[in-house]
């Protein structure tokens, strides 16, 4: 038997100094790891004072790349091998999210995954398969990697909100209108928005949106 990875990671207390009621997990992208993503926390603190931030690192190493790590390798760029590849490490995520709703006693309704590139496919393949509804997912700079096989496995359908740059010169825009499209196709309440003339990063707009996006669903 497969034993499961447990994932752990960089986190940022409640700002308000007490416990937590809800939670925001961020997912970074391929290459990188929990160390990056944390540094949002900072901008969503004052607007979430009692979300705990938490940015675990991926399970794997990524090759050549010191202290990168992959939720799955990058070997093959085809859609199989995205459709694939987003399943390697979903069983770790989900197994992190169910240790944190059990350390913090909280319910899926008060956790919210955001994703950066290989980080937003991961949220959007496994916050869609949980039992219970997640407050929301944040996507930045990512794409649906496995759109037919979520047609098939849908069990809930969490509010999402796609964020991209016209310039993404990695994932282009494109990935933002796919995506967009095959969730609204199954009943997903989707938001999106555009940033002119950014690449593949986050900009202020876009955080903007996230924090506005948050608070409404933890509220």
């Amino acid at each position: 038997m497969t034993q499961i990875p447990r994932l752990d990671g960089p986190s940022a207390a409640p700002a308000s100094g007490g416990p937590a009621r809800s939670l925001v997990i961020l997912l970074h992208g391929y290459g990188s790891n929990g160390a990056d993503l944390i540094d949002l926390a900072p901008y969503w603190a004052a607007a979430l004072p009692d979300t705990l931030f938490l940015a675990p690192d991926a399970p794997q190493p990524c090759d050549g790349v010191p202290y990168g790590r992959q939720w799955w390798p990058l070997t093959s760029l085809t859609p199989a091998a995205r459709a694939a590849g987003v399943r390697v490490s979903a069983p770790a995520l989900q197994a992190y999210i169910d240790a944190q709703l059990a350390t913090h006693g909280l319910s899926e309704d008060k956790v919210a995954l955001v994703g950066f590139s290989q980080g937003t496919m991961m949220a959007l393949h496994v916050g869609p398969r949980r039992a219970r509804s997640l407050a929301g997912i944040i996507g930045f700079s990512g794409m649906l990697a496995d759109p037919a096989e979520l047609a098939a496995e849908v069990v809930t359908r969490p509010p999402v909100l796609l964020v991209h740059g016209d310039r993404d010169e990695v994932l282009p825009v494109e990935a933002l209108h796919q995506a967009e499209s095959g969730l609204r196709a199954l009943d997903f309440d989707v938001a999106s928005h555009i940033s002119p003339g950014l690449g593949h990063s986050i900009d202020e707009p876009g955080l903007q949106l996230g924090a506005r996006f948050l608070i409404q669903r933890f509220a």
